[in-house]
This record gives structure tokens, C-alpha cells and sequence, in this order.
């Protein structure tokens, strides 16, 4: 799999996931086998890039590389210095959001519905392309198969990108009304690999091995995406690559090895926030862990409760050390997708 000059180990993607997909959560899931990751979405308006918010998004301090940032707005010429803003900062490849669902986004007419006003969204394209082409930086994008079930658009608006200089396309298997509802359908992603030379890659209900290899031959697409599947399941990214290459799956972690990769996280995510806000936004990548395992809900209540990292780190490593007494490994079964609103901030995006 290679992105312009990038050559990427292998085609299992992890998607952009604004409030989940951080630094810390993109450098775990790439030592876990995954071939790639997106940023989580950098704003283009100028006033909010010294936040705090975007500063810690800007972040890529020990990161591996590539590093793909993804980028949102509405105005092109924005867009553009947006992408040369994070240029500037590191990124090496830039990645355009016009996936997201989430009303306070779509409200503004970024995201997946930038896709209702097509000219718009090819002048966006071709303004960001026009900012990285000079600098050596690919440009890929983000969409959903349309704004609505009456108007799946993603292959024309494919074709556009394509030739506006867009060199990968990511379809999540949905249109911007459906959200996260109902199951997302690939003969449309199929149809975009169809169209277009450039790679394409599927996204959208990927949460097993077999789930990926079934979709890459439905759509015939160069690389599989995985986003609420790893929410506390980083580990999915090495079976998903381990499958694709062998055939084979591999057996679940061992109960010491998720609570030594939990640990680290909470470790190099209170590093990142601070303690205040790390031990709070910590929560639900514990929740995410555990809610499969016997006494997840517990704990999880019991974490909910704690406002001290220390405090926090000792419960978890304690229901692990209990929990290694009971089993050696995780059980077979997968844990089922997180569940989430159009309106929390947690959003493939």
C-alpha cells in the first residue's frame, strides 16, 4: 500500500475519530499492527489554532510516521492555509474532511455536507491540492456515499477529487442522514473503486477479520478502515492484518499483555492533557476496555468516581490483577461496536 512516495506497511487504516484518535491512541494502534492514521480533525479557522485543543491535535512529538492530519472547513482558500499550517507543524500528508456527520459540523457546512453543494467541495479540493502539491505533500479525502439515500453522489464527487489531484479516497459506507444508524453498504464504495484509479479505501462496520477480507473483495478496495472497532480494542488492527496476510487468526491477547497496553495509554495520555483533564477523558477509553470483560461495569463506575490519576492507574492495574486470577486470555468474542449520538464529540469523522 503506498500513498504517493509513503509506502505504508500494510492496508489496515485507522480512522479519524475527533475526541478519540490523539496522539496517544494513534501511536498504540500503529505498534498494534495498524498500517496508518489519521489525525483527529484540525479546524481551519485561524482564531482556534493557538487553543488548546488544536494545539494538542498539532501534536505529533514521537509519532511515527506518515503523519496525516485531517482538516475541516468550508472556505478553499482557508482550507488551504489550514493544510499549510499543519505542514508547517509536521504533517506530511493532509487529508480533507468531508465524512463527518456530527450536527454541530454539518450545521456549518463542513463535513459530509460539503457534499450538497459539489462545486464547493471540488473548489476546496483544488485549493488544498494547489497548497501541498508545491511542498511534496499528498492530499487524500474523507466522504460518506452521499447526503441522503436519494442522493449518493460519491461517485461523481470521486471522479472530481481524482482529478483535482486528490491521490486516495476513503467512503464510509453510509450517507450523512443515516449517521451511524442502520448498516453501512459497499456497492457504493465499489462503485467509486470502479471509477477511479487512485486508491480507495472502505470504511464503515469493520470491527473483525472476517468483516475486512469480505469487504475488501465486495469492493475491490485497497485498504480497509477501522474506527469504533478499536475503540478499546486496539489489538484489532493485527488480527485484521495478521487474517488478511495468512488466512490465520490470531488468539486473543492475554489478560497481562491488555493491561500492560492500558497502563502505557493512560500513562502517555495523562502526559498529553494533564492531569485534570486526562484523568477525566481517560474514562471512556478505560470504559471502552472493559465493557466486554465480568466486572467491566464496575469498574467503570468506580473510575467514574476518580479524579486523581495515581488513583486511577491503581484501579485499573488492581481489576486486571483480579481479572488475570480468573483467565489468561480475553474471551473469543469481540465486544460489540461503541455506541454513540450524532451529537457527542467521539465521531469517526
Amino acid at each position: 500500500m503506498r500513498i504517493a512516495s509513503h509506502d505504508l506497511p500494510n492496508n489496515v487504516f485507522v480512522a479519524p475519530m475527533a475526541g478519540v484518535t490523539d496522539r496517544p491512541f494513534r501511536r498504540l494502534c500503529k505498534a498494534l499492527g495498524a498500517g496508518y492514521a489519521v489525525s483527529e480533525m484540525v479546524t481551519s479557522r485561524k482564531e482556534l489554532w493557538n487553543s488548546l485543543k488544536t494545539s494538542r491535535r498539532a501534536d505529533h512529538t514521537g509519532e511515527p510516521g506518515p503523519i496525516a492530519v485531517q482538516i475541516a472547513g468550508t472556505d478553499a482558500q482557508m482550507m488551504a492555509e489550514a493544510a499549510a499550517y499543519n505542514i508547517d507543524r509536521g504533517a506530511q500528508i493532509i487529508d480533507i474532511n468531508m465524512g463527518c456527520p456530527a450536527k454541530k459540523v454539518c450545521n456549518k457546512w463542513a463535513g459530509s455536507a460539503l457534499m450538497q453543494n459539489e462545486p464547493l467541495a471540488l473548489q476546496i479540493a483544488q485549493a488544498v491540492v494547489a497548497a501541498c502539491a508545491p511542498r511534496g505533500v499528498p492530499v487524500t479525502l474523507k466522504m460518506r456515499t452521499g447526503w441522503c439515500a436519494g442522493h449518493r453522489n460519491a461517485v461523481n464527487l470521486a471522479r472530481d477529487f481524482e482529478a483535482a489531484g486528490i491521490q486516495m479516497l476513503t467512503v464510509h459506507g453510509r450517507t450523512r442522514e443515516q449517521g451511524y444508524k442502520g448498516q453501512a453498504e459497499y456497492d457504493t464504495i465499489a462503485a467509486v473503486k470502479a471509477a477511479v484509479r487512485i486508491p480507495v479505501v472502505a470504511n464503515g462496520d469493520i470491527d473483525s477479520p472476517h468483516k475486512a477480507r469480505e469487504v475488501l473483495r465486495h469492493t475491490g478496495a485497497d485498504a480497509v478502515m477501522i474506527g469504533r472497532a478499536a475503540q478499546g480494542r486496539p489489538w484489532i488492527f493485527r488480527e485484521v492484518a495478521h487474517f488478511l496476510a495468512t488466512g490465520e487468526l490470531l488468539a486473543p491477547p492475554l489478560v497481562a499483555e491488555v493491561q500492560r497496553l492500558l497502563l502505557a495509554h493512560l500513562d502517555e495520555h495523562i502526559d498529553l492533557y494533564g492531569e485534570w483533564t486526562g484523568v477525566r477523558s481517560a474514562r471512556k477509553h478505560i470504559g471502552w476496555y472493559v465493557r466486554a470483560l465480568p466486572g467491566g461495569e464496575a469498574l467503570r463506575q468506580q473510575i467514574n468516581a476518580i479524579d486523581n490519576p495515581q488513583s486511577q492507574r491503581d484501579a485499573v492495574a488492581a481489576y486486571f490483577d483480579a481479572l488475570a486470577a480468573q483467565m489468561d486470555r480475553l474471551p473469543e468474542q469481540a465486544p460489540a461496536l461503541a455506541q454513540h449520538h450524532e451529537d457527542t464529540e467521539e465521531q469517526d469523522a
